[in-house]
This record gives structure tokens, sequence and C-alpha cells, in this order.
């Protein structure tokens, strides 16, 4: 079966990373991987920032973020979260999304909530987190991004 697989980055992979693209229509909905990857070496949010790639069939085809405080029960955040432009369309969206939601489960075994943000242009985002779980919390953070919130136990 062809799993989809979570790798963090690092030297020997972040170019791969940095290969992932989107459509124009999409640039400004999410942080690039760039910014994503300098925001992991300052952590502006949390104590931890870990950005991660995810892959298939030996392709990198995705990206994402975890920020968060170690050890904690509801901090933690997924971020940044993209399918290169040629692999979208085809479910890897969702498949990957509930693949990271059980990384975080098995590397945070104490995560009680899982939160994101999404622009709120951003009407496919809303629907493939929803459909998955996730429950519009009816506030902005302070870029006027709408927060979702998914309750593991």
């Amino acid at each position: 079966m062809n799993l989809i697989h979570i790798e963090p980055i690092n030297k020997s992979n972040f170019e791969k990373a940095l290969s992932i693209s989107l459509l124009q229509s999409q640039e400004k909905l999410v942080p690039s991987v760039i910014e994503s990857l300098a925001w992991a070496y300052i952590k502006p949010w949390d104590e931890a920032f870990d950005p991660y790639i995810l892959c298939k069939d030996d392709k990198t085809f995705g990206f994402f973020y975890l920020s968060y405080i170690p050890h904690s029960t509801n901090n933690y955040w997924i971020g940044g979260f993209q399918i290169d432009k040629e692999y979208q369309g085809i479910g890897l969206g969702t498949q990957s999304l509930k693949r990271i939601i059980e990384f975080i489960q098995d590397m945070h075994k104490q995560c009680e909530v899982i939160s994101l943000t999404i622009e709120k242009s951003n009407v496919h985002a809303r629907k493939l987190y929803e459909k998955l779980g996730f429950v519009n919390q009816d506030r902005e953070n302070q870029d006027g991004e709408i927060i979702y919130k998914l309750k593991l136990k």
C-alpha cells in the first residue's frame, strides 16, 4: 500500500521542501516553505516549531509545520499545510491531513486538541478541515484568520 510518510526537514532534504510550489492564486493563502523554515529557526510563537515534508512513493508532494509547547495538552498548531500544485485534486490533501493527525497523536501522546487557522477566503480548506472534524471557533487570530480546533480526547 502506498502510504504517506512524514519526514522532518533537515540538511539532506530541505531542497525537496523548497521545490514545493502552489498555484499563484494559492500563494497568499499559506506561508511559503522558505518563510516557514525561517520561523522554525526563530520560533516566533511557541517553544517548538517543527517543519515536515509529506512524501509518497519517494516523491515529495507536500509540506506543513507543527508549532507547539512541549508536553502541553492543547497547544499544538498545524500551519503552512500545502500540497504541490502538480499533486492537487487527487485526494492527497485529505489523506495527508489524516496522516498528520495520526502523526501528532503518535509523537505527542498527551495532545488533546489540535488547532489551525484558515484565511477567510479559503473555502476549499474550510471544507477539508470541517470534513475531518475541525470545528470553527468563531474567533479570529491577530491576522484575521479563522481559528479551527479538533478535539482528540
